[in-house]
């Protein structure tokens, strides 16, 4: 019995050493780097050495502001907050070769494993291979070819987007290919996703009962770029039509109309959707009772946004903004009649100081009063119309890395 007890407990040595030894080989290999210093770059071996790097740019956008936030009048909240802060890499290589990547460390996402398989925190991640004088591919995650100047100016130049822009999917997996016909006139032909997340993600209150989760979460993109008046007047115009669920559609007309010659920047953008399940959950927002609410379908939202920018001196620059708002059910359907629900309307003024020339930092004062007008068809759930007042002192600057 001791003999076999001895060769038991030997056995059980020798298998513990095994397993340390494993162990620490498993933690050595996990340590080393994943590339030896003495393999070269891909980019390195992709040009056989030579290295063609044309160009690279890497920065950090931030935007810090203090608000006083009200509602109705009344003081909501006075706190300091980091609106945006962004990590942007781009250049390109071998000359025909782009490559951008950015994320924002605003963005939060759902624990559950997204659509495109990628964190919603990372709003780039393409490359772009130009053809030649005429043709360019990009694939990867990508600013949908949404129009309007809100949608495609660069974020961190907006104070308070549209509630229209605040809730469409402007970045999506997928690909793009750009026709340059001449110096005035360009056409992008896109197909993307039109979610991150799964269906239900999309929905504010999930799938509408009966209906089916669709196969194919695909939007389709055809946008034009028109330059005109020594590229002063610059025309932007989108059709993107996809499915939502399934024989649920989804159809966006967006267009932006800038003037663009200094000291005067102005625009006017018009945006429109039509849904078969409102995606945006800004009407279904109104169907709340004890927490609980539910997807509307066969909804519409209409916007059009009107700015003018005027550069007062080289460090001053004054605009005023305004927005309207509306959103319907276009389709009655059960206890939900067809009408308008919604109507919102949004003026900013902002005064910006730039303290060096030819630089990105500058310091602003933001003035907002935004009013959320619901119908007598919204407020028979109990919903109340509302409005909205912020005076933001902030600092927005893109610090070069390189």
């Amino acid at each position: 019995m001791k003999q076999f007890l001895g060769v038991k407990c030997g056995l059980k040595w020798k298998v513990t050493l095994w397993i340390l030894w494993g162990l620490t080989l498993k933690v050595a290999a996990q340590s080393e780097p994943m590339i030896s210093s003495q393999e070269q770059p891909l980019l390195e071996r992709l040009t056989e050495g030579k290295r063609k790097v044309d160009w690279a740019d890497m920065n950090i956008q931030f935007c810090s502001a203090v608000d006083a936030s009200f509602q109705n009048g009344q003081l909501d909240e006075t706190a300091f907050k980091v609106h945006r802060i962004r990590l942007e890499v781009l250049g390109g290589f071998h000359e025909k070769f782009t490559y951008h990547f950015r994320q924002s460390l605003n963005q939060y996402t759902t624990p559950n494993i997204p659509l495109d398989n990628l964190s919603g925190s990372v709003e780039l991640a393409m490359v772009g291979w130009q053809l030649n004088d005429r043709w360019k591919l990009t694939a990867g995650k990508q600013a949908v070819q949404f129009s309007g100047y809100e949608c495609w100016v660069n974020a961190i130049k907006v104070r308070h987007y549209s509630d229209f822009n605040n809730t469409i999917p402007c970045y999506q997996a997928g690909l793009n290919v750009a026709y340059k016909m001449n110096d005035s006139h360009e056409f992008n032909f896109q197909v993307t996703n039109n979610r991150n997340g799964d269906s239900n993600d999309q929905f504010m209150y999930g799938l509408p009962e009966g209906v089916e989760a669709t196969k194919i979460p695909l939007l389709a993109t055809v946008n034009w770029d028109g330059y005109f008046v020594d590229h002063a007047m610059q025309l932007r115009y989108s059709l993107s039509y996809g499915q939502l669920a399934k024989n649920k559609n989804v159809f966006y007309f967006t267009c932006g109309n800038v003037w663009d010659k200094k000291p005067f920047l102005g625009y006017i953008d018009f945006m429109y959707s039509r849904e078969g399940i409102d995606s945006k959950g800004l009407i279904s927002g109104v169907t709340v009772q004890d927490g609980v609410g539910k997807t509307l379908s066969n909804v519409d939202y209409f916007t059009t946004i009107f700015n003018l920018d005027y550069r007062v001196a080289s460090h001053w620059n004054l605009y005023v903004k305004g927005v309207y708002e509306q959103g319907n059910v276009f389709k009655s359907s059960g206890d939900v009649t067809a009408g308008t629900y919604r109507r919102v309307w949004n003026a900013q003024l902002c005064a910006e100081y730039y303290p060096l020339k030819n630089s990105e930092l500058l310091c602003y004062l933001h003035l907002l009063y935004k009013n959320v007008h619901l119908t007598e068809r919204a407020t028979r759930w109990g919903a109340e119309s509302y409005n909205q007042q912020r005076i933001s002192l902030g600092l927005v600057y893109t610090l070069p890395v390189f």
